[in-house]
């Protein structure tokens, strides 16, 4: 008896770990429909990182201060800003 509860619970346990609260892969642009020319434009305009995150929800903004895995990636999932005094993103690049 004391097997089969072990058995369940290791079950359970892993269950849990396939439905956690991790974050969901990136949904919005990927490296087929990602379109360069639109996003260096908005760039151009200096957009604050909230206007960033609202316009490009899909792709990771990683700011100046912040730590980050540095793991290789192709599919621009993730943009690391550089920003002037005010705070707004002038520029970056995919990592």
């Amino acid at each position: 008896m004391s097997l089969r509860l072990a058995a369940l619970a290791a079950a359970a346990l892993l269950s849990a770990c396939q439905t956690g609260t991790s974050a969901p892969p990136p949904t919005g642009e990927n490296e087929a429909a990602f379109d360069a020319a639109k996003f260096d434009a908005f760039i151009a305009t200096k957009p604050t990182p909230d206007q960033f995150r609202a316009t490009y929800p899909g792709i990771l903004l990683v700011m100046p201060d912040d730590i980050a895995t540095m793991e290789f990636r192709t599919d621009h999932s993730r943009y690391f800003a550089e920003l002037d005094a005010q705070g707004r993103i002038v520029g970056g690049g995919f990592r």
